[in-house]
């Protein structure tokens, strides 16, 4: 079973899923900043078609997955938002530098194989 679609309100979603590395020693604050998240952010997200949005955490290894009906045009309309460039500045102190971009990649992807729904 490979489902890659839910259908909400008519839109075709997929989930997507990617991981990121937090630099040593800051996976405390990392934790803190998400437990106080601003709601603007929350805003910006669901006006930009994220659903189901979730942060898994081993050691300093995330693994990041969120729904969408496409994640680069999701991901370019958040590129300008004032919201974001400011979340991102808030963020940028805790991640590690990315490793193993492919071509075109902003984040290391993960590849949906199998889902039980």
């Amino acid at each position: 079973m490979n489902p890659k679609t839910d259908f909400s309100e008519g839109r075709s979603l997929k989930r997507f899923a990617f991981i990121l590395r937090l630099r040593e020693g800051a996976a405390e604050a990392y934790e803190k900043a998400h437990c106080e998240v601003w709601p603007e952010m929350f805003d910006m997200l669901k006006r930009g078609g994220i659903s189901e949005y979730s942060i898994f955490r081993r050691d300093n290894m995330l693994f990041l997955t969120f729904k969408a009906v496409d994640f680069e045009a999701t991901w370019s309309r958040f590129d300008s938002d004032p919201v974001n460039l400011r979340w991102q500045e808030t963020m940028a102190p805790f991640f590690a530098p990315h490793e193993g971009l492919r071509p075109g990649e902003r984040f290391p992807m993960m590849e949906e194989i199998f889902f039980l729904p």
